[in-house]
């Protein structure tokens, strides 16, 4: 246990988090200057933010049952702010879509709240405001937990294309010491990562290889690779996804992977592979959900432990 949670911070975090709800109005009527409830102007931003799709996982961010995620979807529907529509990917699944009225009043909402935060926030100094950002993304992934995502991710940050000194470093160390430490791996796995990701950025210069990362400031929090060339013609390799435990809850995953998906489809790749094992549901939820399904999996140590290794593949126009 933290030794330096007394019930004297814990009670002064409580009434500091009371202040902010009463502040920027959650216990009032009409929240960001519109006539509907909490749950759905929330609703409105995150569905504008890509941060949902489905009523399932509107239900999950938002912590409402099923019947009540239901009357809220139907409301929103009649009065014209959202559409419901058959998933892309998978027809036997219903999407939730803002229609123009509903990004309309996303765009008043967003000015709204801006206006409000910048008014509370332009006195301070540019280190102050930096503090508040830092604090309250790391509260907000302490209260949400494991799976969740926080609200419009971290402000700021950068996703930039291709070798950026030090990745092959920073990307090295985020995957030993997280499969380390959750999953056991060591040497063997943190000496393939480093080396295969520096032979791939010897051949980086290629338009069909490029990486994707998405730093904060000098830290990375994430980083995707596409090779084009090690599976033969028509295919792309997806390598070393990874994102930062600090930044996980942020849909910087979601960001990385939908530029990744984009790389490959504007590249005309018959097929993209990746090879991971059993247990990642979190990264196996956005792989399936832009397109990748299970093609194999078998008992493995490539990494240098026993895991059941699987084998996606996404093909051309999923």
């Amino acid at each position: 246990m933290n030794q330096t949670l007394t019930t004297h911070r814990i009670d002064k975090l409580r009434a500091v988090s009371r202040h902010i709800v009463r502040e920027l109005g959650f216990m009032e009527k009409g929240l960001a200057g519109t006539s509907l409830s909490p749950s759905a102007v929330h609703t409105i931003i995150e569905l504008g933010y890509g941060t949902v799709t489905n009523a399932s996982e509107l239900g999950a961010m938002l912590h409402l049952k099923k019947s009540s995620i239901s009357r809220l979807v139907q409301k929103l529907e009649t009065d014209g702010l959202i559409e419901v529509g058959p998933d892309p990917v998978d027809r036997r699944y219903r999407v939730l879509l803002l229609t123009q009225v509903g990004k309309n009043l996303l765009s008043e909402i967003e000015e709204f709240a801006r206006r409000q935060l910048r008014s509370a926030l332009d006195a301070l100094s540019a280190p102050d405001i930096a503090q508040i950002e830092a604090g309250l993304s790391m509260f907000a992934q302490s209260l949400s937990g494991e799976g969740e995502r926080v609200t419009g991710g971290v402000p700021d940050i950068d996703v930039r294309e291709g070798y950026c000194t030090g990745v092959i470093a920073a990307v090295a160390h985020l995957h030993a010491s997280f499969y380390a430490q959750n999953y056991g791996f060591g040497a063997v796995f943190e000496r393939k990562v480093a080396t295969e990701m520096s032979e791939f950025m010897g051949r980086i210069d290629n338009p069909l290889n490029t990486t994707f990362s998405a730093y904060l400031g000098a830290e990375l929090l994430g980083s995707v690779s596409l090779d084009g060339e090690d599976l033969g013609e028509g295919a792309s390799h997806l390598r070393w996804f990874i994102v930062s435990p600090r930044a996980q809850g942020m849909g910087i995953g979601s960001l990385l992977i939908k530029k990744a998906m984009s790389f490959v489809d504007n590249n005309a790749f018959d097929r993209t592979r990746l090879w991971t094992f059993k247990g990642l549901e979190a990264a196996r939820h956005l792989y399936e959900k832009h397109g990748f399904t299970l093609a194999h999996e078998t008992p493995g140590t490539q990494w240098g432990k026993e895991v059941i290794e699987q084998e996606f593949v996404r093909l051309r126009g999923l």
